[in-house]
């Protein structure tokens, strides 16, 4: 089969690969019509992610047909089209039966390795290095899928893949985003990072109840799709942004700061923003904050701070004496897909939110390596970048 496969710091290729195989009788294998490139697969595009190796079939937005069954597998047959959530979970350990999908105790493989830097390690990923299982990911002809009884999800005939697709990721972790800022109604909730997870979340934070929404951003293309969503938008290239909050809020803050970018921050004019490029630069730091730094300082008294963006090792200068010293909530994860899915899907079914509002770039697979760096230059208003195998 074809895939995209992980060969370096920006070199994707698309080049033929092993057809994936039943491993365990819990597994099916699916015909991929559909998949997307998501900004966290910019984090191995970039070269930041650790374990990565050359030649790995990277990708965790997918869906598909269900191909071929394993002995065991009870809630699928062979021709059912689903989506597959990102996080590989069990649905029998401690935590999948509290619903953590996305810290499942048995799907990582690689657990040991993720212990040593985190201390616990979390659920395996699809394409998502052999810090995380070592699994092959969907942006291939076929993939293979574990635990296939507790992952995927049918999908309802009369929807499009384009509707559906994002509810294997950006849909339920924009929605989680919002979920954790504890929206009763009424809220002003302050966003960093326009991107699809972050439109998820203006989308969500809305359906949830908030009054308003203010999003950060400097590319026109996503502040204008945020505008179009309702939000009051700010570029943090051109605002003052925590003075301009202080504005909107009456100088009391926002009642939750969701951070939708992670540990790749763009630079900005700010002294802090360029330190961290420059240690990043030099191997003396992992990740840029500056964007959780903003949002603990905009953050009201006892309000709560989401961070939805991904971080993968420590942090230098957060501000932790005015986050303790005024009350803040910290709620992160990555998102427990198989938690969200019932009810996303039904939001969808009843016509709330069509997902798809989000994609400007569809194409075929083998354009995929010429997107990847289209998506992480945002060149041409790419937003979002959905692919199509086998056409």
């Amino acid at each position: 089969m074809k895939a995209l496969c992980w060969h370096g710091k920006s070199d994707m290729r698309y080049e033929t690969v092993p057809d994936p195989t039943i491993q365990d009788g819990g597994d099916v294998v699916i015909r991929v019509t559909s998949c997307a490139i998501c900004g966290s697969d910019l984090h191995i595009y970039d070269g930041v992610i650790p374990e990565m190796e050359s030649g790995d079939i990277i990708g965790h937005e997918t869906m598909g047909e269900v191909m071929e069954v394993g002995k065991d597998v009870k809630n699928l047959k062979v021709g059912d089209r689903v989506v597959v959530p990102f996080t590989i979970s069990c649905g029998e350990c401690f935590f999948c039966k509290k619903g953590h999908y996305s810290a499942c105790e048995r799907s990582n493989p690689d657990k040991k390795k993720a212990e040593k830097l985190w201390g616990h390690s979390p659920a395996g990923l699809f394409g998502y290095s052999h810090l995380l299982g070592g699994y092959s990911g969907g942006q291939a002809d076929y993939m293979r899928v574990p635990f296939a009884d507790v992952g995927p999800i049918k999908v309802p005939e009369g929807f499009t893949d384009d509707q559906v697709l994002f509810l294997s990721d950006i849909f339920p972790t924009g929605f989680m985003a919002a979920d954790f800022c504890n929206i009763k109604g009424g809220e002003t909730i302050a966003l960093w990072g326009c991107g699809p997870v972050g439109q998820f979340a203006i989308k969500s934070a809305f359906m949830l109840g908030a009054e308003r929404v203010i999003a950060i951003d400097t590319v026109p293309e996503r502040l204008a799709l945020a505008a179009k969503s309702g939000a009051i938008t700010l570029d943090f290239m051109k605002d003052d942004i925590y003075e301009k909050i202080q504005d909107l809020t009456g100088g009391r803050g926002a009642d939750a700061c969701i951070d939708a970018v992670g540990g790749e921050a763009h630079a900005t004019a700010s002294f802090d923003s360029i330190v961290d490029k420059v240690k990043a630069a030099t191997y003396l730091g992992t990740d840029r904050p500056h964007v959780l730094r903003q949002a603990i300082h905009c953050c009201r008294n006892f309000g709560t701070v989401s961070i939805v963006g991904v971080y993968g090792g420590y942090l230098d200068k957060i501000p932790f004496g005015s986050a303790i010293n005024r009350g803040l909530t910290f709620r992160m994860a990555q998102t427990p897909v198989q938690y969200y899915l019932p009810q996303l899907l039904e939001r969808i079914v009843n016509g709330e939110i069509d997902p798809s509002f989000v994609i400007t770039d569809k194409a075929k697979l083998s354009d995929g390596p010429d997107l990847y760096k289209k998506f992480r230059d945002k060149q041409d208003g790419c937003i979002k970048v959905v692919l199509n195998p086998g056409t």
